[in-house]
């Protein structure tokens, strides 16, 4: 007879008292019974040092002996998060009832009390450096005289780090129309450019880089700036569900990640201080992404989903089928 799983124990070699990423998980009050059915195993994680003793004393192969837990019962409090939402009104009488979104997660995965004095995971990249930009790109582009003729929004949304919690919950309760959403430009880890591969100074990668013609206008605006906007052969895909992007990409909206670059050291970790940001490469690629906003927004064409990239199809069908 096949034995099966009953129980995932994970055991946490780091901390004593566990951190943000592993204090419970947050339930979407609209999508509770879906997210509980979801749950294959229960999954305990265990923080001890003892346990990590023990464990380490076992010997290869299957090994005998009876586990003991206490483990008190679920509890549920409610949390109430927010998305923060500006918006800059478009200049033309026709396109200002067009949306571009900037988004960005303020999110980052917590604190661990065992790490005293310090115990604030930071996350000054992820995603310190893309909620502020997208604070700076609002100051900077609502003095412009005159305005981009179609609206920007920006949103700095919560819960990207559980599950893109934040933007799904905005593609389900959207203060401006989805069907009038052209496009969404989320900005994720742009400030580091001390990047696992070599450094990312004056380079900027775009998450399904092929997807849509979006590609072409970060290419002509990293032109203006000296930075070279490319598509990372094995990243630039990879990583286009990782981010809140691709809530939007899901609704048919054309939608990317603009990043410095997609590994770097601290990810997640206690060390992503401020001051290993790249400040100024971070405003050179601010001032990047406003260019290539000021592109979208005085093109009285809209973005478009590339029919030629295959993996590009289900969003192009999703945006066909929204515009029927």
């Amino acid at each position: 007879m096949a034995l099966k799983a009953a129980l995932v124990i994970s055991i946490d070699r780091q901390s004593q008292t566990g951190s943000g990423a592993g204090n419970g998980q947050l339930i979407d009050p609209e999508d509770h019974d879906t997210q509980i059915a979801s749950t294959p195993l229960p999954w305990l994680r265990v923080h001890s040092s003892e346990v990590v003793k023990a464990y380490d004393s076992l010997k290869l192969g299957i090994n005998r002996g009876t586990v003991s837990l206490s483990v008190p019962a679920p509890m549920e409090r409610p949390v109430r998060l927010r998305n923060v939402v500006g918006l800059l009104r478009g200049s033309d009488a026709t396109l200002s009832d067009t949306y571009i979104l900037v988004t960005a997660h303020y999110d980052h995965v917590g604190i661990d009390p065992s790490r005293e004095p310090d115990p604030i995971f930071n996350g000054a990249n992820d995603d310190g450096s893309g909620t502020v930009s997208v604070i700076e790109l609002a100051s900077a582009m609502s003095r412009l005289n005159p305005r981009p003729k179609r609206s920007l929004v920006f949103m700095a949304v919560f819960a990207e780090e559980k599950g893109l919690m934040g933007s799904r919950y905005y593609v389900r309760h959207p203060l401006f129309p989805l069907a009038k959403t052209i496009a969404n430009v989320n900005l994720e880890v742009l400030g580091r450019t001390d990047g696992q591969e070599g450094s990312y100074r004056n380079k900027a990668a775009l998450t399904g880089f092929e997807y849509s013609d979006l590609g072409d206008v970060f290419v002509k605006s990293g032109r203006l700036l000296g930075v070279e906007v490319y598509r990372h052969t094995k990243f630039s895909d990879a990583f286009y569900a990782r981010s809140d992007n691709f809530s939007f990409a899901e609704q048919g909206i054309v939608a990317h990640s603009l990043c410095a670059g997609f590994l770097f050291p601290d990810l997640h970790g206690p060390q992503d201080h401020w001051d290993k940001i790249d400040y100024p490469n971070l405003e050179k690629l601010n001032r990047l992404t406003a260019v290539a906003l000021w592109m979208i927004a005085e093109n009285p064409a809209v973005p478009k989903w590339n029919a030629l990239a295959p993996k590009a199809g289900p969003y192009l069908k999703l945006w066909q089928e929204r515009n029927q």
